[in-house]
């Protein structure tokens, strides 16, 4: 199989719901990454990139009509270079998966791969009236979640919110509050050691953001972790739904971000004099009951593991996304793992530092690769569920030296 390898990547800061990057559009931002990227590269023709891969998971609002395309263009890219918006929610690994894919067949040899989401500027729709005179239409908040749901999917899986997914998975697998808070309070520990130690800020690159009066703002760190949070402060949070164990503080932030990375065959590499910092194994997608969806990771790690003739015991780094404490404890206990395996999301997951997420699987990607580099291990895993039933599960091993 042709080797493929990640370059250059780089993310954002994730920045919290109405906060430091509330005032940049998601195609700006964007861009902004891909700048970076490119400008991190040996100085090549750009054009000679084939293709651009860019998850974003809403589409509604100022990232409508194909946000990877208008990224690229506003970049500097040449119009030349086409892109695609890939939407597997917040499985937005898949636009990695897409360009190793399509490189691995042979159809091209470097391409772009990452992914982007404002949720702070997710707007309000309302559909069309069906009627003349139709007064029936809801006004939707994009932000997240189910909106103009189908009624015959709803009486065929439910279109549950995705806390109460949690919930279920909380019941299923008999998770305590209690665990799930203490789960968290060491999401946010790991994150908030890894800011002192710089270990978060090496994957960053500073966004720029125009303000009014034409002041401009440099946004270079994760603002989402709260570093002093403790078992006591979260124990006195109310669950989201009645006689339930979900709270603010045992799951995901609503969050604004970006990520990218070139993607190269190794002829590409040693073509363009790319710098390679991993190599991809292989990527798997599996389904599951929507009312489930954050088991999605179990089986789309299992496949992917057999598929590589491989077992949790050959990964040294497990970066599971953190939609829910319940979700990471209930996936974590499936594939046979400790609650705390050190192995686990070592600087923090998305419960400390965010969710943004067409932006998500690109960055626990970047998250894993540099940690793969930092502790001179080989191999890492980056597993993800989605919205509506699904999980996604991608093995990197390092390269470079």
């Amino acid at each position: 199989m042709t080797a493929v390898y990640i370059c250059h990547p780089k993310r954002s800061a994730v920045g919290r719901y109405g906060g430091a990057l509330a005032d940049i559009r998601p195609d700006d931002l964007l861009a902004q990454v891909i700048k970076a990227v490119l400008d991190d590269a040996p100085d090549f023709d750009h054009s000679a990139i084939e293709d651009s891969f860019m998850g974003c998971a809403n589409q509604s609002g100022e990232d409508n009509r194909n946000v990877a395309r208008m990224s690229g263009l506003l970049s500097g890219l040449s119009e030349n270079v086409p892109a695609t918006t890939i939407n597997r929610l917040c499985g937005s690994l898949d636009a990695v998966g897409t360009a190793f894919r399509a490189i691995v067949s042979g159809e091209m040899e470097l391409a772009l791969a990452g992914g982007v989401e404002s949720m702070t500027r997710a707007p309000f729709v309302i559909g069309k009236p069906e009627g003349a005179y139709d007064r029936r239409q809801t006004l939707q908040d994009t932000t997240m979640g189910w909106r103009f749901i189908n009624k015959k999917l709803d009486a065929m899986y439910g279109t549950e919110a995705m806390p109460r997914t949690a919930e279920n998975l909380a019941e299923k697998y008999n998770i305590s509050r209690e665990d799930q808070d203490s789960f968290a309070v060491w999401s946010q520990q790991k994150a908030a050691q890894a800011q002192d130690d710089g270990r978060l800020a090496a994957e960053i690159t500073p966004i720029t953001i125009e303000r009014r009066k034409k002041r401009s703002v440099d946004r270079r760190y994760d603002e989402h972790p709260r570093p002093n949070t403790d078992i006591t402060a979260l124990e006195k949070l109310r669950p989201i739904y009645e006689g339930g164990t979900i709270t603010a503080g045992n799951a995901s932030g609503i969050n604004d971000g970006a990520a990218a990375m070139l993607i190269a065959s190794e002829a590409a590499v040693k073509k363009y004099g790319l710098t390679p910092m991993a190599k991809i194994e292989g990527m798997a997608t599996a389904g599951v009951e929507p009312t489930i969806m954050g088991i999605g990771p179990v089986p789309a790690t299992q496949k992917l593991l057999k598929r590589l003739n491989l077992s949790l015991d050959d990964i040294d780094i497990i970066e599971l996304n953190e939609a829910f404490s319940a979700q990471v404890l209930a996936c974590s206990r499936e594939l046979g793992l400790e609650d705390r395996d050190p192995r686990l999301n070592p600087k923090g997951g998305s419960i400390a530092l965010g969710h943004p997420l067409g932006a998500s699987g690109a960055r626990i990607l970047i998250s894993a690769i540099h940690e793969l580099q930092r502790t001179k291990k080989d191999r890492a895993l980056c597993t993800m569920c989605i919205g509506v039933g699904q999980g996604i599960a991608l093995v990197v091993s390092r390269a470079g030296e």
